[in-house]
């Protein structure tokens, strides 16, 4: 089971590494839940990211603009990242797929591997956001290559409460069913990673908990370290129930 460790620059993803994160995801921690960086930012992380490691950057938490996200896709694939994130703050299915079919060929454009996952929140009923046990089928329907579970308010609160554990176990069969990569993330703590691992999710998603000073502190090595040390106990103890 993969761990994917949110930073904003450079120094933050040099200490994610050290600490053996699978994923590094580029993002502004301050410009919302997938606030984006910019191109000098994602140039410099993805220069120290090599395999097995991989380079998720964030899009943005999408509203219903396919033009301006395909432009986003296009620009973040050509800063060479593996994969991209586009929040679905779209409500309506026609609307979320307009925009994930644009992401997806806007990066394709810029090139071809590149791997696009649609963000559903499982706090969506707080903004009217797209429906998260909506999202694998649409996802599918647009031809992008997995989906992430997150939150939107970052007030504390985790998807795993946002949504309910039961739900979440659905978020992630579905995604399954549809030949999908899913992901879980959304202000999970340490305490929080045996309940996740449960779920089954390929990949488990942090920020807060690997920073000292919370989500708008700085990542740390260590804390990433004892991350990826339980979320390794967790997922081989959900082998093997």
């Amino acid at each position: 089971m993969r761990l994917l460790v949110s930073v904003r620059d450079a120094g933050e993803a040099e200490a994610a590494l050290a600490g053996g994160a699978d994923v590094i995801d580029a993002k502004d921690p301050a410009g919302g839940a997938l606030g984006a960086a910019g191109p000098a930012t994602l140039r410099a992380i993805r220069a120290l990211v090599a395999p097995p490691a991989l380079f998720s950057a964030a899009l943005g938490d999408a509203p219903p603009l396919p033009g301006t996200f395909a432009l986003a896709a296009y620009g973040a694939a050509l800063c060479g990242a593996d994969y991209l994130k586009v929040g679905l703050l779209a409500h309506e299915r026609r609307a979320a797929l307009e925009l994930l079919v644009a992401v997806r060929r806007g990066a394709e454009a810029a090139a071809p591997g590149v791997r696009v996952v649609a963000v559903a929140y499982a706090d969506a009923t707080k903004a009217g956001a797209f429906p998260p046990l909506s999202a694998p089928d649409v996802a599918r329907a647009a031809g992008l290559h997995g989906v992430l579970l997150d939150t939107l308010a970052k007030d504390g609160g985790t998807s795993l409460a946002a949504l309910g554990e039961r739900d979440v176990g659905a978020f992630v069969e579905r995604a399954r069913a549809a030949g999908l990569e899913v992901g879980l993330a959304g202000s999970l703590a340490l305490a929080d990673l045996p309940r996740a691992a449960a779920l089954g999710p390929d990949l488990v998603g942090v920020r807060g908990s690997a920073c000292d000073g919370g989500r708008l502190g700085r990542v740390s090595a260590a804390r990433v370290r004892v991350l990826r040390e339980a979320l390794d106990r967790a997922a081989g103890v959900a082998a093997w129930t």
